[in-house]
Order: C-alpha cells, then structure tokens, then sequence
C-alpha cells in the first residue's frame, strides 16, 4: 500500500539505478512525474561534487529553478544555509515575486495572491507601500495545527487594518480562511521557512512581523529570524526561547521561586536512569520547540525511558530534552492570557475535565472553572502575573498549571496565542487577539476589569478525534495529541453545556446498555457510585470479569462478557460487533503503552462499530452525572447573544 514514505523509497530507486519503466510498473504514478523527480535527483548528484566556493552559479541557479532550500544546498556542499544564502545573493540569483494567474493568460491578471520563483527574470510587483505588517500563518492543518489558530491570524489581520496598516499574510494552505483574497492586502502563497520569509522580508522592507498567532511553527522561527535581522513584534525573540527551551524556562521558575514537577536536563542515559529513580516513576519527557506535545510521554519503568529518550531525542535535536516527575491524581489548568510590557492586561482561566496526563488539545476544557478553589485561582493568576513581568511579555500568552491540594505547579509557558484563545474569547465575549494585536503594536487599548469569575454561564470546548479513519491506532488519550477538531458549546450550567459539546462532536448517548471495563481497582472504587447511577437509571450493565466481580461483592448486578481472546460467548466483541452495547466505558492500567491486548481489541471494536467510547476516568465520571441531572429536553437552544 501507498504511504508517506514512497517518495522517499522511489528517490533512492533512482539512485540505485531502476530504469523509469520499472518504477512505473511497481508505482502506477505517470512517467511524466518520475521523470522529474530523477531531474531532481541528478542535480543532488552534482551538487554532491562541489564545495561552496566552487559550484557552479549556473548549477546554483538550476538547483534553485529546481526546488533545492538553501539548507539543502549548505548540506550537500558541506556549508551552512546562510552561507549558501549570501554565495547565491552576492551572484544575484534572488526570487522573483509573480501573481498568481487567475484568469488562465488570457488577461492581465491583478491579484493579490502572489508567491516566490526563481523561474522568472522581474517582479509583478514595485514594492513601494511603507505601512506594512506580515502576519505569519499556521501552514497546513495537521493535528495540533489547525482552524484555531487560523482565527487567530485572521482576526490579527482584520485589526491591522482597522488601524491603517497594510497587511502581509504569508501560509501556504489554500484550506484556511487568512487565505481568502479579500482577508488580508497581500497573500503570499509559500512555506513558512526561514529563507522564504526572510526573502519576502527583504522584498516588501514591512515594519515588522506578528510571529504570535499562527501557533508552534512560526514561533519557532522567532529567534532565526530575528538573528538574521528581522524585526519581530510583540515579545522578544529571547523571551520566546526562554519560555521554549525546557531547561531555560525551568531555570527561569527556579529563579522566581515557582513550583514546578522537579526536573533534569538530559545528559545521558545513566543520568536520566539515575533521576527517574530518585523521584520514583512515573517520569515525563519532554522535547523543546515541538508542537502538539510531539514525542512527549510518561515513562513508567526503566526500558519505557530508555525508549522515549531515544524518541524526544530525535525530535529536539538542536534543544534540550528536560525529564521530570509525573505528578499523578493532578488537575490541570490553562491561563490564556495578553501581556503588555510586562503587565498582565487579561486573562481567563480555564480547568481541564481530565486529570494532567492528558494533552490540553484533547482535554475537556471548562470556562470557568467549576471545581477549582478559590485560592488555587488566585495563586495561578499570582504567577501568571510574575512569569509576564520576568519575560516582559508583550502580546499573547498561555500558561499550563497542575494543581493538587491547593498546590499549584507551571508545567508549560506558550508566548504565543494558544489554540484556546478562540474559545475564551468567545465565552468572555472578549476578542483576546484583538486586544493583544493593539498592544503588538503599541496602541492604547481599554482598561479589562472582567475575570474568570464574572460569568454566569459555562462554556465547555470538547474534542473531536478521527480514530475510525486511522487503522489500527489505540483510541486512549495522553501526553501526545490525537484530535483532529473541536466545538465549543455555551450552557446554563456545566451539564447543559457539556452535553451539547458531546452531541456537537458526534457522540451517541447511550439508550439501553453499557459495557463497563474499569481498569485498576482504584478506578473500579472511583466509578463505583457512577455506576449505581446508570443502574438506577434503567441501563443493562455488562462487565469484563474483573469489573462484573467488583460490581457484584458490591451489589451492583452486571451480566460478564468473555474477553475477546477466551473465544468464548458471550464475548465482548461479538457484542459489540451486533449492535447489543450502545456504550463502553474502558479504562486502559496505562496511559502510555497498549494494555493487554484483550483491552486493545475491545476499544478498536468500539471505535470501528461506532460505538462511544470513553477512556478516562474523570470524563466517565462527569458523563454520568451530566446524563443522571439533564435530560436532551432539558437542553436550551440559545444564540450566542442570549447569553451574558
């Protein structure tokens, strides 16, 4: 089968000599395409036979008609890309900027939808606006990259022009809306990488660029660009490698006297081995300047961290890899907030249904939160306050906290806005970006005086996963994100709003019965009560045999199912498989390795029947006390507006 790896595979058939014929017989993809990868391939064979100083400049030049990064360059001619970058500039072989042509050559085409070639001798443009911001978009959607951050841009961009700017868009996904024609002033359809901003930058000379709304990839650009003498706006590019860098920002929250998970910086194995032992497992591992907590993950014995280290460390390869304990019975919860000069202009703080263990893009996210003390509030809005002032924090922000027993712990800082920041700003009716837009760029915005306790109405963000579409994948959560979407949805209270984000993401609420597989005894004793409730209220119970003899030693009648590997009927499979369970409660032993395989096979059966699935203990929980106290005719249909 086809995957994302065949390109790869047909490039080093070229080289080991496959004639085009063969390739085509074995691929299927036309000839016209192979024949280009192998131009490709023959220039990556020139350029392999030359130092810097010594290629060619019309091999340069054909290098880069043909499609070759300066970065690529610099590693096959054994330099560095800016090295690369100043030879081909020194020779005058720069891009030129066209317009994207939209009506066919048959007519001058004025667009402003415009991209970088090296395959033309003049620009389309002249270059002379002067009131120029770029905002850098998102790049294309994937998981922990998507629409939220998108909304960002483009409410960063309509701002701008409300306060006479000419605006910039750079993204390179036709999907989102900060690519429509009539968003922004200029649209430059092209990668988000260092060298192609830096040559838009010094074709268009803006005012400055907004790195901060378009999510991880932009921002991991800050400190590059800046380097290389871009004029990013907001927060300081140093400032946003502070906050990145797991070992500098650690630093930093031991200079302020925060508390975080105790934590090491990476050295070697025989370290690593050494603290996980100290501080007792689990331990987390936690990369630099990744997005959507890639390569992240709760080590729960020796040979798991040996395995996860190897992992991270192929990730993060030029930054830090920090581990730290895993704080485990821990709540977690997020502060998305705008800084300007150091002061803390607004915030909201949100509280995660799932205890910490749980990516904050897969976490149920509550505003405001519901069972969070009051003290354990003011102490996160207390830090909050110190971490913008000690990185001078100009713009968008989002802190992650864990909290137990009033304890309050940073785990994670963000200078950048978060994929909440739609969702808070929508429940607060407060357009966070704006308002962190307007301070970007130094212009005097109202005094906020409203807070996470002034609303009365619950705002519940819930996510949306597409486990059915990936073959074989373990639908349970963890540290590393899995949802592909999400829909927010506004209540009287917590139950209304929770079920409308439930129904809002697809999920079917259980009619008649329930598969219960509880997982640990400790979460068999938390479900307890939860499950006396689906009896009460009419469900048939059905339970793996641990959880059918822990229900019945304490009165709770549930008929056993045989594992799906006893081959035995009645089998949890098959059942599932014939439409007799609406609903499966599964709580895996661990969050990070597959369970038992018997576990697995019941949560993949769930998952291909479409049958809901929950896989958490907190979710379970708040699930059966949201379906025991309101009913789908309890549910309001309300705008927006109607609420607040």
């Amino acid at each position: 089968e086809p995957t994302d790896r065949r390109m790869f595979a047909i490039v080093e058939a070229i080289k080991k000599g496959y004639s085009i014929d063969k390739i085509y017989k074995l691929s299927k993809i036309n000839p016209w395409f192979l024949y280009k990868m192998k131009n490709i391939v023959l220039i990556e064979k020139k350029l392999k036979r030359y130092k810097l100083k010594k290629l060619p400049p019309i091999l340069l030049r054909e290098a880069k008609q043909k499609g070759f990064s300066d970065a690529q360059i610099g590693i096959l001619t054994k330099s560095s890309e800016m090295e690369v970058r100043g030879v081909r500039k020194n020779l005058g072989i720069i891009p030129c900027v066209k317009q994207i042509d939209t009506l066919a050559a048959e007519y001058p085409a004025k667009t402003n939808y415009l991209y970088l070639t090296y395959n033309a001798c003049e620009d389309d443009l002249d270059f002379k606006e002067k009131n120029q911001i770029v905002v850098l978009g998102g790049g294309a959607y994937r998981i922990g990259s998507s629409v939220e951050f998108d909304w960002c841009c483009v409410n960063s961009v309509i701002t701008l022009k409300d306060l006479n700017y000419s605006t910039i868009m750079i993204n390179c996904n036709p999907e989102t809306v900060s690519t429509d024609y009539d968003i922004c002033d200029k649209l430059y359809f092209d990668e988000l990488s260092f060298e192609k901003i830096l040559d838009i930058y010094e074709k268009e000379k803006p005012l400055g660029i907004i790195i901060s709304m378009g999510g991880q990839i932009p921002n991991n650009l800050a400190l590059p660009l800046h380097k290389a003498g871009v004029s990013i706006l907001g927060t300081s590019p140093h400032a946003i490698d502070q906050a990145e860098d797991r070992y500098k920002f650690s630093g930093l929250l031991d200079t302020l006297g925060i508390d975080q998970p105790e934590w090491r910086e990476l050295t070697n194995l025989e370290e690593a081995e050494k603290f996980a032992n100290k501080v007792e497992y689990p331990v987390l591992v936690r990369p630099s300047y990744v997005l959507s907590g890639a390569a992240m993950s709760i080590a729960l014995s020796k040979d798991e961290l040996k395995e996860y280290l190897k992992k991270a460390s192929k990730v993060s390869k030029e930054h830090p890899v920090v581990i730290s304990k895993f704080i485990t019975d821990a709540k977690e919860i997020e502060v998305d907030a705008v800084g300007n000069k150091g002061e803390l202009y607004c915030y909201a703080i949100s509280e995660h249904v799932e205890n910490a263990g749980v990516h904050s893009g897969d976490a149920t996210m509550v505003l405001p939160p519901q069972r969070t003390y009051l003290e354990t509030m003011r102490r996160i809005k207390v830090i909050a306050r110190k971490i913008a002032k000690a990185l001078k924090i100009t713009g968008p922000f989002n802190i992650q906290f864990i909290a137990k027993d009033n304890d309050v712990m940073v785990i994670e800082c963000n200078l950048r806005a978060s994929r909440s920041f739609p969702f808070v700003s929508k429940i607060f009716k407060l357009n966070f970006v704006d308002l962190a837009t307007r301070i970007i760029m130094r212009k005097s915005v109202p005094k906020i005086d409203r807070s996470s306790f002034d609303l009365d109405y619950v705002g519940v963000k819930a996510p949306m996963f597409s486990f059915t579409r990936l073959k074989g994948s373990d639908p349970i959560l963890g540290v590393e994100m899995t949802s592909t979407g999400e829909v927010a949805c506004i209540g009287d209270d917590f139950n209304e709003a929770f079920l409308k984000s439930l129904i809002s993401v697809r999920f079917k609420l259980p009619e008649k019965t329930i598969l219960l597989s509880t997982g640990p005894i400790y979460c068999k004793a938390e479900l307890l009560d939860s499950i006396r409730i689906l009896e009460g209220m009419g469900f048939k119970l059905y339970a793996t045999k641990g959880t059918a003899q822990f229900l019945e030693v304490n009165g709770v009648k549930a008929e056993e199912l045989y594992w799906p590997l006893e081959n035995k009927e009645p089998n949890t499979l098959s059942y599932i498989a014939e439409g007799k369970i609406d609903f499966v409660i599964n709580i895996p032993k661990s969050v990070e390795k597959d369970e038992l395989d018997n576990d697995y096979l019941i949560r993949r059966k769930s998952v291909d029947f479409n049958v809901p699935l929950i896989t958490n203990l907190q979710l379970a929980k708040r699930f059966v006390e949201a379906i025991y106290r309101t009913s789908l005719n309890d549910l309001k249909i309300k705008s927006w507006d109607e609420y607040g």
